[in-house]
């Protein structure tokens, strides 16, 4: 068959197979805004222990981030891609019969688990099949992905939740999972020369580099100050989002606003789109005008005015909440420009590692940000219940969502910084393609 052995064609199908399991693991990672009421009451848990449970997906997610890319580089997608569909998707089914807060603490965990594979082997297998100047856009694209998984964790899974039940719901993406997981280890390879292909135009070969030449350039990472910077943008700004689109957005419109789970999470959707239209266009923007640092900088300052709302009006309109979710889900797009940076920095043969460095720090962001905000959340409840779960008040939401806000200002500012040092020493950064 022609999709399969002409080589443009099939990275694309061998990407579309990676990006399914990407798009559970985002339905996965983001679904406890819409099963918030339904795990407080099954599992009789408190905001601050929601948040936890929540968490737990992230700091295995994040913990495994270099591990991924270390092996990404040195034997590619097909079989950590695979590998990492089949744990998530175990990890789902056990979800599905915990009967209690510690098996669906670990059972959340070990989903996030197989899914903190899926990212870094997506971008590793784009680096190997597509050129540097369609990076950017292969990553927004994937982010784009995040955003679909987005939009089918919220109004989506809320409806099929309250026809179906959670539990039968999530095993049913256990079993998507599986099968994707097959498609991944069939078509995807470390390069068109694996695959039996002609090369692409521009596109090297990348030999498998050794551990010890790893292990270099991981110490040569960790004394990178232009890497800490990018880290501060994803652990505050990937953190944030999701950490509201992911959680704390539908209870905060239920108890503030009075609406029920289900229109809710409409208004997350609309992060939701944001997320997935955001991320390709500014990606295909940056790669077009041959820019990363000022378009990051620009959208992380429009991105804490956007956030401010909510602490300095408590309940604003609701059509400015969806404006400002909508806007949310939309800086991604900004955030995730770190990775290019960071990739185009290093050496081809390493930049699996060199996104997984920076990609770990979001996800210690989205560990900390949860339950951060579910102990302002507790601070502040007002001892009522209501169908199981606790009501908090609206100066609780305030404080919670000004936490965010701060965290994004801190990421702001790093980008400022990363802006001036590649106005001031542009030879530390290897693109020559692409300035400030």
């Amino acid at each position: 068959m022609r999709l399969l052995t002409d080589t443009r064609n099939r990275r694309w199908l061998a990407w579309g197979a990676l990006a399914l399991v990407f798009l559970l693991v985002n339905i996965h990672r983001l679904s406890t805004a819409v099963l918030s009421e339904q795990l407080t009451a099954d599992f009789a848990i408190s905001a601050a222990q929601l948040g936890t449970l929540h968490a737990s997906f992230f700091v295995i997610y994040a913990i495994v981030q270099i591990p991924t890319g270390v092996m990404a580089d040195r034997y590619g997608p097909r079989y950590i891609g695979a590998g990492g569909a089949f744990v998530l998707s175990v990890g789902a089914i056990c979800f599905t019969l915990s009967d209690g807060y510690l098996v669906a603490f670990l059972s959340r965990a070990l989903t996030g688990l197989g899914s903190g594979v899926i990212f870094i082997s997506i971008l590793r297998f784009s680096a190997n099949w597509f050129r540097t100047d369609e990076f950017g856009m292969m990553t927004g694209l994937t982010a784009g992905v995040a955003g679909l998984g987005a939009i089918f964790s919220t109004t989506p899974l809320a409806v099929a939740v309250g026809r179906f039940g959670w539990r039968p719901t999530v095993f049913g993406l256990a079993l998507f999972g599986f099968a994707a997981g097959v498609a991944v280890f069939g078509l995807a390879r470390r390069s068109p020369a694996a695959a039996g292909l002609e090369p692409i135009r521009n596109v090297p070969e990348q030999p498998a580099i050794s551990l010890s030449a790893t292990g270099a350039y991981i110490r040569t990472l960790l004394g990178d100050v232009d890497q800490w910077l990018l880290s501060i943008v994803f652990f505050s700004g990937m953190g944030t989002v999701l950490t509201i689109i992911g959680l704390w957005g539908v209870p905060y419109l239920v108890v503030v606003y009075g609406l029920d789970v289900t229109t809710a999470s409409y208004f997350t959707l609309l992060g939701s789109v944001g997320m997935l239209v955001g991320s390709p266009t500014v990606g295909w923007l940056s790669d077009r005008i041959g820019r990363r640092f000022l378009p990051m900088a620009a959208g992380l300052g429009l991105f804490v005015v956007t956030l401010a709302v909510v602490p300095i009006t408590g309940k604003p309109p609701l059509a400015v909440v969806a404006l400002t979710y909508f806007l949310t889900g939309t800086g991604l797009g900004f955030i995730v420009l770190a990775l290019p940076i960071v990739k185009e920095k290093y050496p081809a043969a390493v930049s699996g590692v060199a996104t997984a460095t920076v990609n770990a720090a979001g996800f210690f962001g989205a560990t900390a940000l949860p339950p951060l905000m579910g102990v302002a959340l507790d601070r502040y409840r007002t001892g009522d219940i209501v169908g199981g779960t606790v009501v908090y008040t609206e100066f609780g939401y305030r404080v919670a969502f000004a936490i965010t806000t701060v965290a994004v200002a801190v990421a702001f500012l790093s980008s400022m910084v990363l802006f001036v040092r590649k106005r001031r020493h542009p030879e530390q950064f290897r693109s020559e393609r692409l300035d400030a």
